[in-house]
């Protein structure tokens, strides 16, 4: 599952959730070891920005209800925590426009 959060750095999120014991990656599976942002995002015709901001959660056999609970515990408080020191701002109009969908999660 890939998710792209507006306005931090995936990399600076990344080092957060790992400390937190949740691991996640900013490219594709073929490209883990790189710090480049995903080539599929940009494919899509998005910003850099939405690319450099995106992480990939991978789910298996072995991902549980309450490994999921956990990450949407951390995520959020994180996510805000990044956006308040960061100085990039994307323009989300690009966004209402072209993607007027939203998907969000909540607990069931």
């Amino acid at each position: 599952m890939n998710i792209s959060f507006l306005d931090l750095e995936g990399e600076a999120l990344l080092l957060y959730l790992d400390a937190k014991g949740i691991y996640a990656s900013t490219g594709s599976a073929c490209t883990s070891a790189s710090l480049d942002p995903s080539h599929v995002i940009l494919a899509l015709g998005l910003p850099y920005e939405v690319a450099h901001g995106s992480l990939r959660f991978s789910l298996g056999r072995a991902t549980t209800v309450v490994d999921i609970d956990m990450v949407l515990e951390v995520l959020p408080p994180l996510v805000q925590k990044l956006r308040s020191m960061s100085p990039v701002r994307v323009d989300k109009k690009y966004f209402e426009d072209d993607f007027p969908c939203q998907i969000t999660a909540r607990k069931v």
